[in-house]
């Protein structure tokens, strides 16, 4: 697959499931009846935790949309697909069964498997350039 493909799917897939994260957090960030009502009445949830989780989000979001933080972008997505298994299976164990609007929920880690996929097949690919490829060594020098 070409490179600039690679890197047009890994930009559409992260802005989807950053968009998506993005406005699952809103609501959270100044809880409104609506958010308490689903959060805290039906799932179960402390009210602190509306706030917290809001804020994680994006803090996630944002480590995934910046670029050179592979480490901590690791932990973003880690985080955020544990959010979206966490709010499935709260669904499910407060309903008691699974509803079928929970499927919902999947487009979104769908969503977020291949942002991961195509970061992990951006950032693998070689980034030499060819007139420069003679001059530089095979690795780096140690210290």
């Amino acid at each position: 697959m070409k490179p600039t493909t690679i890197n047009t799917l890994y930009w559409v897939f992260t802005i989807l499931f950053s968009a998506l994260m993005l406005f699952a957090s809103v609501g959270g960030l100044q809880p409104t009846a609506d958010t308490i009502k689903i959060m805290h009445d039906y799932m179960g949830f402390p009210v602190y935790f509306i706030q917290f989780i809001s804020v994680a989000k994006i803090l996630g979001v944002i480590a995934i949309l910046i670029p050179n933080l592979y480490r901590v972008k690791e932990w973003a997505y880690a985080g955020l697909f544990f959010d979206l298994a966490g709010a499935i299976y709260a669904g499910v164990a407060s309903a008691g069964k699974f509803d079928p609007m929970m499927f919902t929920l999947l487009i979104w880690v769908v969503f977020g498997i291949l942002s991961y996929y195509y970061w992990h097949k951006k950032i693998s690919r070689p980034r030499i350039s060819s007139q420069h490829s003679q001059t530089l060594p095979e690795r780096a020098p140690a210290l």
